[in-house]
């Protein structure tokens, strides 16, 4: 962190922003924009070219605490609105989100490096659980229960649960927001968020645009700075009665630990390591396609990306062929720049655990049939790489990849990749592609992941249950139990005997 709080460069790109007002530097607190008390900040910067895009408020306990009690603040009046009043709102957020599409998606390609194109998607991806969200609100109804008493009337209905913490990460720094937030909104629940301090501007965007919507003062907190400090003062007080978290499986156990002495509720989408099954009776060129989107896109920094590709033995050669055609025409290039399709990793380390994960296949025997190394393009690009004959003790079979890496095995039999699929404490999604549809369903009761995709990347949206099994997380987010998180089931007996 750093004192200085001025942007001293100005990236080119950023007099494209139709409305300015869109790139915000400070901390959104009970209806206000801060800095810190003592002006510290950080710096964002373009992936791509490592140009400097903002300093943006570096927030600490005191102010996080501040926040909390501002969410608190406004608990009482935003839950007791009617759901159609709150829909309302959520409706206009939605509506604003759209209209500001293009400097949303510009925002996030510069601060997240994803192509523009793969930016729009997100933002209305983001949009679009506002939208459900502003409806389902209007859903949680009481219901009856049959007495088992006499004189006694009995209901069971669903309150506000209170003030939720939502923690999310760089990849998708608007869909994670809206995904939670819109969620907890509608329940009657006010927010305390904090983004990731690689992409923080998107959240930013969101806020501004939230309190044009006329979400109260207090009801919609966005604070920024150092994670630790900022999450850890979240997680030690009793006013938040949620934490909802999306990243890495060893961070979300962290956050869960020091949530034990609150007793907070959990939402959690961790890890990811989706294994891909192609059988022989497949289609070999809709295969390919189906690898490509499920692996490569966001550059493979996507939870959801196919880690694992499993290529039954008599189709292995034709679908290899396909697939690294495919991989050498992917252009690799800044975010900015138009058919960009993969553009730079996050930051270093990132770089650093693809490098690390390729060398140690093709030590223990994997062949490099495309890419392998880091692209011309910048620091932070990766060529687009395919590896095959993976053995399952190498790296990249056993943990994420976050990368534009490809790795493909073979295998033999219906028992034996299923059982290679499901060796993971990981079980967010996995995907299977075959024209068979006996195996269609075994797959799909087999598969210890808490989605399926069969035939198809695109699975995700505002009415499905998104989450994991085993370790990939804890509770749904999307759909009716996406709401329900962030609600308190209260029964009710009332006397009626005469």
């Amino acid at each position: 962190m750093t004192a200085v709080f001025a942007r001293t460069t100005f990236h080119d790109a950023l007099a494209r922003l139709a409305d300015p007002h869109l790139l915000r530097e400070l901390s959104y607190v009970g209806g206000r924009w801060i800095a810190s008390r003592d002006g510290a900040g950080f710096k964002v910067t373009d992936p791509a070219s490592s140009a400097t895009l903002a300093w943006v408020a570096a927030l600490g306990a005191d102010e996080a605490a501040e926040a909390i009690s501002a969410a608190s603040d406004a608990l009482p009046a935003w839950r007791s609105m009617l759901p159609q009043q709150r829909s309302a709102i959520l409706r206009k957020w939605h509506d604003l989100i759209l209209e500001a599409r293009e400097d949303l998606a510009l925002l996030m390609t510069l601060e997240q490096g994803k192509p523009l194109a793969e930016s729009r998607g997100e933002i209305d991806y983001a949009a679009s659980f506002v939208e459900w969200y502003a409806e389902e609100g209007k859903r949680l109804n009481a219901e009856s229960v049959t007495s088992h008493l006499p004189g006694a009337e009995m209901i069971v209905r669903r309150e506000a649960l209170g003030v939720v913490g939502i923690v999310t990460p760089w990849n998708f720094p608007s869909a994670m927001i809206t995904r939670k937030a819109a969620a907890a909104l509608a329940a009657g629940c006010t927010v305390v968020a904090h983004p990731s301090s690689e992409t923080p501007l998107s959240a930013l965007a969101l806020a501004e645009l939230g309190e044009r919507a006329g979400l109260p003062a207090g009801v919609f907190n966005v604070v920024t700075g150092d994670a630790a400090t900022i999450v850890g003062r979240m997680n030690a007080d009793p006013r938040i009665r949620a934490m909802s978290f999306t990243g890495s499986t060893q961070i979300g156990k962290l956050i869960a630990g020091q949530c034990a002495d609150t007793m907070k509720r959990m939402v959690m989408e961790l890890g990811g390591h989706a294994p891909l099954i192609v059988f022989a009776d497949a289609d070999i060129e809709k295969a390919a396609d189906i690898a490509m989107a499920a692996k490569f896109a966001t550059s493979g920094q996507d939870c959801l990306a196919a880690n694992r590709i499993y290529v039954e033995r008599p189709a292995l050669a034709d679908f290899t062929r396909a697939f690294k055609a495919r991989i050498e025409a992917l252009k690799v290039a800044s975010g900015l720049e138009p058919d960009a399709e993969i553009g730079p990793l996050m930051h270093e380390r990132a770089i650093a655990k693809v490098e690390e994960q390729v060398a140690d296949a093709l030590k223990r025997g994997a062949k490099l049939l495309a890419g392998g190394k880091r692209h011309k393009t910048g620091a932070l690009f990766f060529e687009p790489t395919l590896l095959t004959d993976v053995p399952d003790d190498a790296l990249i079979m056993r943990e994420e990849t976050f990368g534009p890496v490809a790795a493909v095995t073979a295998f033999d039999s219906e028992t034996e990749v299923v059982a290679r699929a499901n060796d993971t404490e990981y079980g967010l999604v996995a995907y299977v592609v075959t024209e068979n549809g006996a195996r269609q369903m075994r797959l799909a009761r087999a598969l210890e992941y808490g989605m399926v995709a069969i035939n198809r990347v695109k699975i995700t949206g505002g009415p499905i249950p998104f989450g994991g099994w085993k370790q990939s997380g804890l509770g749904r987010e999307g759909s009716r139990h996406g709401i329900e998180a962030f609600t308190e089931l209260k029964y009710l007996c009332i006397d009626t005997a005469a």
